[in-house]
């Protein structure tokens, strides 16, 4: 079977899907230009996504996180001595190296999202065909037809860019990155501790309280280390009262000591002077 039988074949398969598709929708159905427009874009997104598989691949290829050096050892050495380099490393597992596991495993997480994030976004741009944007504007399509399409173009790129800067706009503000390197942490972390991982146990009263009881007891500790505190202080400012209040009766003690000796003298003084003086010298 030649090439041109081969596209008749499958064009002829085609114009029945989509007569049977028209029919179960209750459309009229396609015309021979609609249906070539039709072919025209399932082509195009066919090579689109083929371009895209090869940028992936090559993307893979170049990246640094990849170690490329093996695979071409192993490529060029025998079947025996590839499969003894295997065992040998499975063996000696601390022959490799963690830091690029490491790193190896962010790229692959960033990598991860990045392609699921694509994929979302292909699968939402499909739903936006040119046979439902066209049957929306179906007057407008009658009339020009390649303007209609030069249209959809326009609105599928614009849609494209406005989905992927949203989408690196959620990375920065997210902090994709570090939350990543966070919970390569806590994997870490999880791989050290030999305790078994917290579960919770379906009753939400428990877990509620399995979760508060630690903050409620370390804010207890700290009342109590306040309290301590602000008892000494209470204890050390009494003290200080303690000791004023007898400075204060000291002194007045004194003052009153020396009130006594000041009237004590004075009377002294006045029974000497009416001792040396009597009063009927001075009379006239």
């Amino acid at each position: 079977m030649g090439k041109s039988d081969k596209l008749d074949t499958v064009r002829v398969n085609y114009h029945q899907k989509v007569a049977a598709v028209q029919h179960r929708r209750g459309r009229p159905p396609l015309n021979r230009e609609e249906e070539e427009v039709d072919l025209a874009v399932i082509a195009k997104r066919k090579q689109r996504k083929l371009k895209m598989e090869e940028s992936d691949v090559a993307t893979q290829k170049e990246s640094p996180f990849v170690d490329n050096t093996c695979g071409g050892d192993s490529a060029e050495k025998p079947p025996n001595e590839a499969t003894g380099e295997v065992s040998s490393q499975m063996s000696n597992p601390g022959s490799v190296h963690k830091p690029s596991e490491e790193s190896g495993a962010r790229y692959n997480r960033l990598k991860l999202f990045d392609k699921v994030m694509q994929k979302s976004l292909e699968k939402f741009i499909d739903h936006v065909s040119f046979n439902r944007f066209a049957s929306t504007f179906r007057p407008l399509y009658k009339k020009n037809p390649q303007r209609m399409e030069s249209i959809h173009k326009q609105f599928i790129e614009e849609l494209r860019r406005t989905i992927q800067e949203d989408i690196s706009r959620l990375i920065e503000e997210g902090r994709l990155e570090v939350k990543l390197n966070e919970l390569d942490k806590l994997e870490r972390a999880a791989k050290n501790n030999p305790d078994p991982a917290w579960r919770p146990s379906g009753v939400p009263e428990q877990d509620f309280c399995s979760f508060l009881m630690p903050y409620y007891q370390k804010q207890e500790a700290y009342m109590r280390l306040e309290l301590k505190k602000i008892q000494a202080e209470n204890a050390a400012l009494a003290q200080k009262a303690q000791a004023g209040r007898e400075s204060v009766a000291q002194t007045e003690n004194r003052i009153s000591a020396a009130v006594d000796e000041w009237k004590a003298s004075v009377t002294e003084f006045e029974r000497l002077a009416s001792s040396l003086c009597p009063t009927d010298v001075f009379d006239v």
